[in-house]
């Protein structure tokens, strides 16, 4: 349990917690703001919770139970929608990264809203976790979320960096501007 202990108290780990406490602090404050500011603030927060979660180190699982999970369904699809006011026209995007793009003759359509939600569901969970205090669940907790980057999250967060880069410098229709 030393090494577990040990791990959880690196400084890529503690880095990683304040940014993604940071991230979900800026999610769950998102309503009302102007789709702009959420934009800019989105492209600077995202690459470094991406960077943050990169630099964590290599741990596995200690405990025979998952760690306790904070984000219900409920939770979850306010978050949703409240990005998705916020984005407004902006949400879709078109995602080439599915696997089941090489079989589609059609692009397959992803929201901004919905990817930033699991990515808050994933490190939502985390936090949550770690401010319980406990070595052990924390180790898992940071276990699984490594995992999850690796396997879901982090294609997630590029994939909607992309989207979001296109909604603050690509070409807006007239109308589009006026709502920024």
């Amino acid at each position: 349990m030393k090494k577990d202990r040990q791990t959880i108290f690196d400084s890529n780990v503690i880095e990683f917690v304040t940014v993604a406490a940071e991230f979900c602090k800026f999610i769950e404050q998102a309503e009302g703001r102007k789709r702009a500011d959420f934009v800019d603030t989105a492209l600077k927060l995202l690459p470094l919770l991406y960077l943050k979660a990169e630099l964590l180190p290599p741990c596995e699982e200690a405990g025979d139970e998952p760690p306790e999970t904070f984000v219900t369904e409920e939770t979850y699809e306010v978050v949703r929608m409240t990005l998705a006011a916020v984005m407004g026209s902006r949400d879709d995007y078109l995602d080439v990264f599915v696997d089941d793009m090489k079989y589609s003759d059609r692009p397959i359509a992803r929201t901004v809203s919905e990817d930033l939600a699991d990515i808050y569901q994933d490190i939502k969970d985390f936090v949550f976790v770690f401010r319980l205090g406990l070595n052990e669940t924390m180790n898992d907790a940071l276990a699984i979320c490594r995992e999850n980057f690796r396997l879901y999250w982090g294609q997630k967060l590029v994939n909607t960096l992309r989207a979001l880069h296109d909604a603050k410098y690509g070409s807006l229709p007239q109308e589009e501007e006026a709502e920024n």
